[in-house]
C-alpha cells in the first residue's frame, strides 16, 4: 500500500513511465442514526505525453481505494488524440452537458495556458503548448469529460484529405 500511497498526486509514475493526476476527490455525507457517514469519489487523468489519454471516475468508502478505482478506469479508457508536434493541429472546440472548452494552437514557448482541470487533460496527453478557455459550467468532471471530447475531434491533414477525397500537394 506504501508504494501506491507515493504514486498519488501530480507527475509520472517512475514504474509504467505514465503521466498519472487526481484532478478531484469528492466527499458525500450520508446521515444515518449513528452520525454521518461519508463516501468518497475520485476523478483521474492518466495518459502516457505522447497522445494517448484517459480519464477515470471511481468512487468508495475510502479515498484510496477511490483513486485507485479512478486510474483503473483511466487506464482502460485510454484514447488516442492527435497532435503536430507539441501543439494540437487546429482550433476545435469541446462539449459536455454545460461546460465549454475552446482549444486553439500555440506557437512553441507559450506553455498551457489553462485552468487545472483542462491543464490535467492535455498534460496527460503530451501538448506543451495550446491557449484554452472555459465556457459555462466549471464542473471539473464536467471540463475533463469536454476537454477529452474535444481532443478527440482533432483530425490531421491526411485523414481529412482521406475522407473528403482530395490529393495533398
Amino acid at each position: 500500500m506504501a508504494a501506491a500511497r507515493e504514486r498519488r498526486g501530480r507527475g509520472r509514475d517512475e514504474r509504467s513511465d505514465q503521466y498519472e493526476n487526481v484532478v478531484k476527490i469528492y466527499r458525500t455525507a450520508a446521515v444515518v442514526k449513528g452520525g454521518r457517514r461519508f463516501s468518497f469519489a475520485a476523478l483521474t487523468v492518466v495518459g502516457d505525453g505522447k497522445g494517448s489519454v484517459g480519464i477515470g471516475y471511481g468512487k468508495a468508502n475510502e479515498v484510496p481505494a477511490a483513486v485507485e478505482k479512478a486510474f483503473k478506469d483511466a487506464r482502460r479508457s485510454m484514447h488516442k488524440v492527435v497532435l503536430r508536434g507539441q501543439t494540437i493541429p487546429h482550433d476545435t472546440v469541446g462539449r459536455f452537458l454545460a461546460s465549454k472548452v475552446i482549444m486553439k494552437p500555440a506557437a512553441p514557448g507559450t506553455g498551457i495556458i489553462a485552468g487545472a482541470a483542462v491543464r490535467a487533460v492535455v498534460e496527460a496527453a503530451g501538448v506543451h503548448d495550446i491557449l484554452t478557455k472555459s465556457v459555462g459550467s466549471n464542473s471539473e468532471r464536467n471540463l475533463v469529460k469536454a476537454t477529452l471530447q474535444g481532443m478527440l475531434s482533432l483530425r490531421d491533414r491526411e485523414t481529412v484529405s482521406r475522407l473528403r477525397g482530395v490529393e495533398l500537394e
